[in-house]
């Protein structure tokens, strides 16, 4: 087992290096190239920055708004039939919008339920098979312009819904 830790800390260097050498052996000026890279990487975080900020503010919005709460209170019933504890909900309606967010509330459901709970279980497997939908969008599409998303939202919002029906259903049926 320690081989693998000692793998594992030498793969970045090791890496570093390579990239390094093999730049060199190309003839590539590898610290220039870098430089540019780096301006590039600004030019591109102020480009998505207004995209950035759109989602987070959706994000607070929407927690703020009470949506968050009327969402959670009107799909407790059906998820309480199923016998999924009403916490999974939080993390399920959150994560489609910030993973920042559904980590912080399985943070405090493994806090508060303890790490071998259904609902810690459940909400792990959900941060694992979900993606942060509104988040990707916002960036990405906006960093590189896409206006024209009629059927990509839809698609990615039931591929999410997907995506925390099979966690759950996979949990129930393994614990």
């Amino acid at each position: 087992m320690k081989i693998i830790g000692y793998i594992s800390q030498l793969m970045i260097p090791a890496f570093i290096m390579f990239a390094v050498l093999y730049g060199a052996f190309k003839k590539v000026r590898v610290y220039d190239s870098f430089v540019t890279g780096a301006k590039e990487g600004i030019q591109v975080i102020i480009k998505i920055f207004p995209y950035l900020l759109a989602i987070f503010i959706a994000v607070k919005a929407f927690a703020a708004s009470g949506a968050f709460d009327i969402i959670k209170s009107a799909l407790s019933g059906p998820f309480a039939l199923f016998g999924i504890p009403p916490e999974v909900l939080s993390v399920a309606i959150i994560k489609p919008l910030s993973g920042s967010a559904s980590t912080a509330i399985f943070t405090d459901i493994v806090k508060n339920t303890g790490p071998d709970s259904l609902a810690s279980i459940i909400s792990a497997v959900i941060i694992g098979s979900a993606e942060t939908t509104f988040y990707v969008l916002a960036v990405y599409l906006g960093a590189v312009g896409i206006r024209k998303t009629k059927y990509l939202v839809p698609v990615c919002v039931i591929a999410d819904i997907a995506g925390i029906i099979i966690a759950i259903a996979v949990v129930k049926l393994m614990f």
